[in-house]
């Protein structure tokens, strides 16, 4: 039997589903829903943790694969359609210009990212994916050695992982673009463009070190402007 044709007949079997299911997957769930629910806010994000995101959800995906196929001995043609799935999807969705209100902090390495539920659902939909298939397996052996199963949610594993790397590509312009997306000072702009967007911390030292000589250069003569 199905999981959602159990769940949809009995739907109190929930319960003891939930009750056999490790403790160590509720941490998971609880620091996934923490992570989901935080990208709901406006907020800044370091580099490191904006790869970090698609990178976990991609390991995620990649071990609902193997747990659950792993032993059907198509397990590499199963993750060979997994990186088809997730390209395909990459390429699709990663044309797309990084979402509205998105800022880069060169000084900073940091994001500024707008408030979003769309990361939440992915990782919902990633996390109940592996939990549900878990438990169907668990119910049901027989179902992993399906051809049609198995391609089936591996593709979908593959989509999802896509559409994470997908999100952070799209932010990661930012640092290309930083006439359109970055909080560095107008001023800096002029610097950038001469010198490359590759080294702009460079650009915005030079910058400083004009303007430092700058006002040296004109301290005395507002001095001896003043009257006696």
């Amino acid at each position: 039997m199905l999981l959602t044709t159990l769940l949809v007949q009995h739907p109190a079997a929930i319960v003891d589903v939930v009750r056999q299911t490790p403790l160590w997957v509720g941490g998971i769930a609880a620091g996934l829903a923490w992570l989901g629910l935080s990208a709901t806010q406006d907020r800044q994000v370091h580099f490191n943790r904006l790869v970090a995101l698609p990178l976990c959800m991609t390991g995620l995906a990649l071990w609902g694969v193997q747990s659950a196929f792993g032993s059907t001995g198509q397990l590499a043609a199963l993750l060979a359609l997994w990186a088809l799935c997730a390209v395909a999807m990459l390429a699709l969705a990663g044309r797309a210009a990084p979402p509205p209100g998105t800022r880069y902090d060169a000084a900073t390495r940091s994001f500024h990212l707008p408030g979003s539920w769309v990361p939440m659902a992915l990782i919902a939909a990633v996390f109940l994916m592996k939990y549900g298939i878990g438990v169907q397996l668990a119910m049901e052996p027989a179902l992993a050695h399906q051809s049609a199963f198995a391609f089936t949610v591996t593709a979908l594993y593959g989509a999802m992982s896509g559409l994470f790397m997908a999100r952070t590509l799209r932010v990661l312009r930012c640092v290309r673009q930083p006439a359109k997306g970055t909080l560095w000072p107008p001023e800096a702009l002029p610097f950038i463009a001469r010198h490359g967007h590759s080294r702009p911390s460079s650009a915005l030292h030079r910058m400083a070190m004009a303007r430092q000589a700058a006002a040296r250069h004109t301290e005395p003569h507002r001095l001896s402007g003043e009257p006696s």
